[in-house]
């Protein structure tokens, strides 16, 4: 039998204070512009029949842990008998009479370009 032993000596504060700091620097009002533009892009993409469910998008921003942890999240208020209908469009439904309805990945084209953003602004923050 062949063992291996790690050993491991101090801590990680050279890490996390390096991670805080390129956390503060890419700044919360960022998040903001990009949760403008992902609802912007969100209009844009989704399926139009009334319009009602692309003109229902909207974003928030939430921060936990001291604002360690900050997320950005899409949502939509269209919601039809309990039903979310941007849910149904993108991932397909059943119809009254036992049909299906294929849904139309709509969602993620519209925010991969706004992610991708994300991940280069803070990549070039880290860099700095």
């Amino acid at each position: 039998m062949i063992g291996i032993t790690v050993k491991q000596k101090g801590n990680f504060k050279k890490l996390n204070n390096f991670l805080e700091k390129s956390l503060e620097k890419f700044e919360i009002g960022n998040l903001d512009k990009y949760g403008k533009q992902g609802v912007e892009a969100l209009e844009q993409y989704t399926p139009k029949d009334t319009g009602k469910t692309s003109q229902s998008w909207s974003y928030k921003i939430n921060r936990q842990n001291n604002d360690q942890i900050v997320t950005l999240s899409f949502h939509n208020s269209n919601i039809n008998n309990g039903v979310p209908i941007a849910i149904i469009l993108q991932y397909g439904h059943g119809t009254r009479n036992g049909g299906w309805v294929e849904g139309i990945d709509y969602i993620n084209p519209a925010l991969r370009p706004i992610f991708k953003k994300i991940v280069e602004e803070v990549w070039e923050e880290v860099r700095k």
